[in-house]
């Protein structure tokens, strides 16, 4: 019988699952962009090599695919996902007009950095939102995070694996942070972003996304608000129960429905998921969600990410 690490790179017993299966992750996705943002050479190498201005949506779902293929795909998908990646990575440069010095997009601290930012985000943000998880629990997602880490081509034993370790690398690095022209035109994009062309028959209710916007931003840690500087502050228990209402506002979605919001090359790749498990024995007719219940599960496997 082959092992569940052979049909899904994050098994449903991980704390990567339960993270990553979240609603919250939409407002962990973006507060991730605006934390990024603050490296002034990663922010111009996103400037300078994308079009997020004209599609920021689609950087998201990009990202959004990428987590989804490395926690839910099978490891031939990851495999794939992180090759592609690597070689766009790979032939990318960013010039910085600052110091006349050009990098590679891969360069390893870079790259590091984008790691921490996101999996700081969505762990931040869960947490907060009211995923129930201990510190020894978060310690293990940020272990776990070393495998998608090496996908893009870091080695784990560079990247921080505790909270400990991931607050040393967020102390080391603030130095080097500052909010550049393109920074702070990102935030105030990201706050009330273009909507692109596939996406203009939303325009109606584009009013009711600067709420959301506002919600990531405030989830910054006080330092990078301090930063940004662009929106007045709010009581830290407002937030917390903002970030509370929305999780719980999304969690009435059916899968079938919030999956929407993906790319349909991210859907396809989440219902060969639940084929793949469905065939190994789990329960999956309340889709990939459900299986964040241990009920649903085969004899046999292993138990729930421990406390």
């Amino acid at each position: 019988m082959a092992s569940i690490e052979d049909v899904v790179v994050q098994p449903p017993h991980t704390v990567s699952w339960l993270v990553h299966i979240d609603r919250s992750m939409w407002v962990g996705g973006v507060r991730g962009l605006m934390l990024q943002a603050l490296h002034p050479v990663a922010m111009r190498g996103v400037w300078q090599n994308s079009d997020f201005r004209r599609d920021p949506f689609g950087r998201l779902r990009r990202t959004a695919d990428f987590v989804g293929r490395v926690t839910f795909g099978s490891p031939g998908e990851a495999e794939e996902v992180g090759r592609h990646v690597r070689g766009i990575h790979r032939r990318l440069r960013v010039h910085d007009p600052g110091t006349g010095r050009t990098r590679r997009v891969d360069d390893p601290d870079l790259l590091l950095w984008v790691h921490c930012a996101e999996v700081s985000s969505y762990l931040s943000v869960a947490r907060r939102a009211g995923l129930a998880l201990s510190d020894r629990q978060a310690d293990r997602y940020l272990a776990e995070q070393r495998r998608s880490a090496g996908y893009v081509g870091l080695h784990a034993e560079d990247v921080p694996g505790s909270l400990s370790e991931l607050d040393d690398y967020l102390t080391s690095v603030r130095p080097l942070l500052r909010v550049t022209p393109e920074a702070a035109s990102t935030v105030r994009f990201l706050l009330w972003p273009r909507l692109p062309d596939g996406m203009r028959a939303l325009t109606p209710g584009k009013p009711a996304y600067l709420p959301f916007g506002a919600l990531c931003y405030l989830s910054l840690p006080g330092w990078a608000r301090r930063m940004y500087g662009v929106l007045p502050e709010v009581p830290r228990p407002a937030v917390t129960a903002a970030l509370r209402a929305f999780r719980l506002t999304l969690d009435v979605l059916p899968e079938h429905v919030h999956d929407r919001a993906f790319s349909a090359g991210t859907r396809d790749m989440l219902a060969a998921s639940r084929r793949r498990l469905g065939a190994a024995g789990y329960d999956v007719s309340a889709g990939l969600r459900g299986l964040t219940d241990p009920r649903r599960w085969p004899d046999g496997r292993p138990g729930p990410p421990g406390a």
